[in-house]
């Protein structure tokens, strides 16, 4: 893949209970690669990058500390950060989905996308690493303000856009779904 130019996005947290084994973040690292935090499957897990950065810390950190903790060795200087993945959930997000030029960082000329954490409510304060806070501490309930592409879509800890019309649909959805399997199931039993 690294040969070819890939771009490779890892979802640690469904790869792992799905028994897809360790998600592939070192050894894609290793070879070259700048994997991407993805998220798939959002009815088994949940669809927020503050979960999957904290999943993928957390496995990749496991992995490294258990590999040196009965030796008594140092971690090794490749040990993913907070800062790794926060760039892989961003820039490098950015660069497996070609768009790297224009979003994945605030650059002057690129189309910002701003998400403005709240850093004085419980599990945030006192914010000592703003990076460590939003990778380690930081979950949905503290984002305040999010700005795309110019657009306030979320002001004051509140969506700014027609949640409720947004949530009946997929409510409607989700009905038909169930209401159509449950009706190729009683099918598939009648014969």
């Amino acid at each position: 893949m690294a040969k070819s130019k890939g771009t490779i996005s890892i979802a640690p947290q469904v790869e792992m209970q799905m028994g897809h084994g360790w998600p592939p973040i070192m050894k894609a690292r290793a070879v070259g690669l700048r994997p991407s935090l993805s998220i798939d499957v959002v009815t088994t897990v949940p669809g927020d990058m503050f979960t999957e950065m904290r999943c993928a810390f957390a496995e990749e950190r496991w992995r490294s500390n258990d590999s040196v903790w009965e030796s008594e060795e140092p971690l090794p200087e490749n040990a993913l950060t907070a800062r790794d993945m926060l760039t892989m959930a961003t820039l490098d997000g950015a660069h497996v989905a070609g768009l790297e030029d224009r979003v994945g960082s605030l650059t002057p000329g690129k189309q910002a996308d701003v998400v403005v954490i709240d850093g004085t409510a419980p599990g945030t304060a006192p914010v000592i690493d703003p990076v460590g806070t939003v990778v380690l501490a930081a979950d949905t309930a503290n984002v305040d303000t999010v700005i795309v592409g110019g657009i306030v879509r979320k002001r004051d800890g509140k969506l700014t856009g027609d949640w409720d019309s947004a949530r009946k649909n997929v409510e409607s959805s989700s009905a038909y779904l169930r209401d159509a399997l449950a009706k190729k199931q009683r099918e598939s039993a009648g014969s």
